[in-house]
C-alpha cells in the first residue's frame, strides 16, 4: 500500500480517540497504517474547543483542554490554518454553512488530502472523502 496524506474530520478524531465502533473499518484501516501521515486541522482544535464550552461536547473534556497533546499522542500530524485557507473556504460554493467543516473542505481540496469524515455532503465539493 502506498502512503497516504489523510485528513481527519472533528468526528473521526474523536472516535478515533474514543475507539468508537461508528467509526468505519474504511477509516480505521487508513488511520491505522503508520505510513499514512494523519493530520488534524487546527479547526478541529476549534470546534473541539467550542463545542465542548458550549457543553454539546460533555465527553470530550479531556481532549478539548489538550488537543495538541492528543494529536501528538496519536503520532498524527497538526495541520495549521492559514488566511489563504480562510480565503478558500469562504469562497466554496453551495449552501453549506458549517465554517469548521468549510474549512476542512478548503483544506482537504488545497493539500490534495483524502478526508476521513461520514459527512457525504463533502462528496459535492470533490473531496477524496474516505468512508
Amino acid at each position: 500500500m502506498i502512503p497516504v496524506r489523510i485528513l481527519l474530520d472533528t468526528h473521526a478524531f474523536l472516535w478515533w480517540l474514543a475507539g468508537n465502533e461508528r467509526l468505519s473499518e474504511a477509516a480505521r484501516a487508513v488511520i491505522a497504517n503508520h505510513e499514512n501521515v494523519i493530520l488534524v486541522s487546527a479547526a478541529s482544535a476549534w470546534e473541539i474547543a467550542t463545542k465542548h464550552r458550549l457543553g454539546k461536547l460533555p465527553e470530550a473534556e479531556a481532549v478539548a483542554h489538550d488537543v495538541a497533546g492528543c494529536i501528538a499522542d496519536q503520532g498524527f500530524e497538526e495541520l495549521a490554518v492559514s488566511v489563504r485557507d480562510g480565503e478558500r473556504a469562504g469562497r466554496l460554493p453551495g449552501p453549506h454553512r458549517d465554517p469548521f467543516d468549510r474549512m476542512l473542505i478548503a483544506q482537504a481540496l488545497a493539500l490534495d488530502l483524502g478526508l476521513v469524515s461520514l459527512e457525504t455532503l463533502f462528496d459535492r465539493y470533490g473531496v477524496r472523502r474516505i468512508w
